[in-house]
């Protein structure tokens, strides 16, 4: 019988890398990301990518492959994730999915329609009027018609608000196709749990302001410098901020002020789009190794 997913997910910085490198280690289980910016290449800071040292004692997958200039759809991570899992299977090894974009976890799962095919019609109008109007005017629009999508993206990220829309306005008109859910996790009849990592405010902007200081000494602005703002991935939290000190408008101070109160704010969002996730197990951070250790040992396969 084929192993159970267990899929560790929760705001950014709430320690779910951590938690699934120990559970893989105790349940000899393989890691599939699902993280919509530690998928690229050379961005390990700004995205707080598996380490090498981390990628050595446990195997990873779709972690670091993606060339930063490269677009990357919900679609392509669920065909991507779904081979990863079937040879994680086929070698007769466990897998843990682990990462904080919620749109791709659900897409994962089955339980949101995606729609892999474009409207080269739709995709014009949709440009046309990225150009004539602001961000969040597009924005809006999409939080009028897609709330829970919405709540997942940046304002200010104009492509991945107008890809949103796209697909949205396509299932209004009966346009989208849900061919890739249908191959998701439970139509195949792959079991899984899904748990949340469920850390307090409080604790939680303790975490983010120790990462920023832990970013900015390991280099995220010469990272920033490198990748630069043509790059998709250059739409990350972080790397904004970053590029702008470098052209002179914030000082060193502003910058970290900036730096943590956006992944604040980005972790927020996270949980608003979690708190409409399916079938959501909440666990604290206080308890979490034993309390998923508890979980997983009670899967099928995992025993």
């Amino acid at each position: 019988m084929r192993a159970a997913v267990l899929i560790v997910t929760g705001p950014t910085a709430s320690g779910k890398s951590a938690l699934a490198l120990a559970l893989a280690e105790r349940f000899d289980a393989e890691i599939v990301g699902a993280d919509s910016r530690q998928i690229y290449r050379g961005m390990p800071i700004g995205t707080a990518a598996p380490s090498p040292a981390d990628r050595a004692r446990i195997p990873h997958h779709l972690v670091d492959f993606l060339d930063p200039h490269e677009r990357y759809s919900a679609a392509r991570f669920v065909e991507e994730a779904l081979r990863a899992l079937d040879d994680v299977a086929a070698r007769g090894r466990r897998a843990i999915v682990v990462g904080g974009t919620g749109f791709y976890v659900r897409a994962l799962t089955g339980d949101v329609a995606l729609s892999p095919a474009f409207d080269p019609a739709l995709r014009e109008r949709l440009a046309h009027e990225a150009r004539v109007h602001p961000p969040q005017a597009l924005a809006d629009w999409l939080a009028a018609l897609a709330p829970a999508r919405a709540a997942a993206i940046a304002p200010n990220d104009p492509y991945r608000v107008a890809r949103a829309l796209e697909v949205a306005l396509a299932e209004r008109t009966g346009n989208g196709r849900g061919d890739v859910t249908a191959a998701g996790l439970r139509a195949r009849g792959i079991p899984y749990r899904k748990l949340y990592l469920d850390a307090a405010p409080e604790v939680l902007a303790q975490r983010i302001a120790a990462r920023v200081d832990a970013m900015l000494a390991a280099g995220l602005l010469d990272e920033a410098e490198r990748i630069g703002a043509q790059a998709v991935a250059a739409d990350a939290v972080g790397y904004r901020e970053a590029l702008a000190h470098l052209a002179g408008w914030s000082t060193a101070a502003e910058l970290r002020a900036q730096l943590a109160r956006n992944t604040r704010r980005y972790a927020k969002r996270q949980a608003t789009w979690f708190r409409t996730e399916p079938d959501l197990e909440p666990i604290l951070t206080d308890d979490a190794l034993a309390e998923a250790s508890r979980i997983a040992a009670a899967l099928p396969g995992w025993r």
